[in-house]
């Protein structure tokens, strides 16, 4: 599974410059998050079985939005709908947003299950509404933000984080069955997924096609951030400073990318700590 939540260095997990008063739960929702990814996608228990067992998660998050009369939590997950359940109603979460997570997940499910790819660009978009949006629409929600422009930049942003992700980690997750390469891109170069195996032969045209179409989507996604990144400078105090380095994270691991000739098949671009004084200056300049 590969969402803008869980296991992505990019997803800001209670960090220092999170306002502390909101670090518990923004901790709940990175735990809810982390866990029914997992049962998406570590292991080896069959499709079916991971589909019962994150249909019992979402009747978890059902009981967590229930104010009285609720249920045992399933003892598996308790730690994560105890304290979940306190915020969903201290904070007034949207439910709908952590549904929208846990139909990403289930989504991945069946698309590795049965071998479906994206067809489309736009179809990446969809499943990043699912996966990535909710996330930025949670933190707004906590931050008091809720005005129409806000939530769309604060869309942008997350879409581009995963799209940026996908062509980030090629290289690990094409050899486990994860294709986010959209189908319709591939074909106009005259590509398949097979030109992407460590076993295709390296002829250097298609090695140029290959390289163009990691550069197109990438253009693509630095593009949706770049228009994203006025929400930052609009948010006040800690909060905004912390989305000013999500966004200058996101552009650098791009630039990153394009530092490689876009062969992320090959290898994986990393930001490191040399990376951060970097980073620090840029979200400075944004200013």
């Amino acid at each position: 599974m590969k969402t803008g939540v869980a296991h992505s260095e990019n997803f800001p997990v209670a960090s220092w410059l999170c306002p502390p008063r909101l670090r518990p739960v923004i901790a709940a929702i990175y735990w809810f998050a982390r866990v029914a990814d997992d049962l998406a996608d570590e292991g080896d228990a069959p499709a079916a079985q991971r589909l019962a067992d994150l249909a019992i998660y979402r009747q978890q998050l059902i009981w967590a939005t229930q104010r009285e009369n609720r249920p045992a939590w399933d003892p598996r997950w308790a730690t994560v709908f105890e304290p979940l359940a306190r915020h969903i109603q201290t904070h007034d979460l949207p439910a709908a947003l952590l549904h929208d997570l846990l139909s990403a997940f289930e989504q991945d499910v069946h698309r590795t299950a049965t071998q479906q790819r994206y067809a489309h660009h736009d179809d990446l978009l969809d499943y990043c509404r699912l996966s990535a949006n909710p996330v930025g629409r949670l933190l707004l929600h906590l931050y008091g933000i809720h005005d129409p422009a806000a939530l769309a930049e604060s869309d942008l942003i997350c879409s581009a984080l995963q799209l940026i992700n996908f062509w980030q980690d090629l290289s690990v997750d094409l050899p486990r069955e994860r294709h986010y390469l959209p189908q319709a891109e591939m074909a106009a170069l005259g590509l398949t997924e097979a030109d992407f195996l460590p076993s295709a032969s390296d002829v250097p045209e298609r090695e140029t096609l290959k390289s163009k179409l990691v550069a197109d989507l990438l253009y693509k996604s630095s593009t949706m951030m770049q228009k994203g990144s006025k929400l930052p400078l609009r948010i006040p105090g800690r909060a905004g400073w912390e989305l000013r380095l999500v966004v200058q994270g996101g552009l650098r691991t791009a630039e990153k990318i394009r530092h490689l000739q876009c062969r992320t098949w090959q290898v994986r671009p990393r930001l490191s700590a040399f990376d951060v004084p970097m980073l620090l200056w840029r979200a400075w300049r944004m200013g």
